[in-house]
């Protein structure tokens, strides 16, 4: 068991590691950073989408923004589109399960959101809906996928892509990204009030 353990420490570590010493993914989080920034500093919001874990972590990167990460400020607006449960089974009842993000960025999204859908294998279809729609709406895209990247990676404008296949160690890793792109937009944002 402890070898068990030491060896998905080991194997998590690596996968930070290779994002840790790959340029072009250090870049790619600047570069959604940057933008994030410019989408709260003209007025809109971010929309989040993921399906079971991803969910999850989509649930969780909207609260660190709308509430606080490293300090006490003003709130950041974030939905993640994964929450009403009503929303959620009238969609997929009326339109079925492959809608249910599409329909959501059509209620609250506006052209200059940033929409970051969180697919581990990069085929979720309701994700791909989802960001044709935004691509259609003027919604900036974000995708947080594995190392195939999938069918996402073409309908996104920015495709984070985490070095590996497995689905836990590819979670582990978008969380890490979005904390890193949450500490950033709030150190950005509100520089000077922490």
């Amino acid at each position: 068991m402890k070898e068990y353990i030491k060896n998905q420490v080991r194997n998590s570590y690596m996968i930070k590691q290779g994002i840790y010493n790959d340029d072009r993914i250090i870049s790619l989080i600047e570069n959604i950073a940057l933008k994030a920034i410019d989408v709260y500093k003209n007025g809109n919001k971010i929309l989040i989408a993921g399906n079971g874990g991803s969910a999850a972590d989509a649930q969780h990167l909207a609260g660190e923004i709308v509430s606080k990460f490293y300090f006490d400020r003003p709130a950041l607006p974030a939905i993640a589109v994964t929450t009403d449960t009503s929303i959620i089974t009238s969609i997929g009842n009326d339109y079925g399960y492959d809608r249910l993000f599409e329909r959501q960025i059509q209620a609250n999204g506006v052209k200059g959101d940033m929409f970051i859908g969180i697919s581990t294998s990069g085929n979720s279809e309701n994700i791909l809906r989802a960001f044709m729609e935004c691509k259609r709406m003027g919604i900036i895209t974000v995708g947080f996928t594995g190392e195939t990247g999938g069918k996402m990676e073409s309908l996104c404008d920015y495709c984070i892509k985490v070095p590996s296949n497995e689905t836990p160690r590819i979670q582990e890793a978008h969380i890490m990204i979005g904390h890193i792109l949450c500490g950033i937009i709030e150190k950005e944002i509100f520089k000077g009030e922490n």
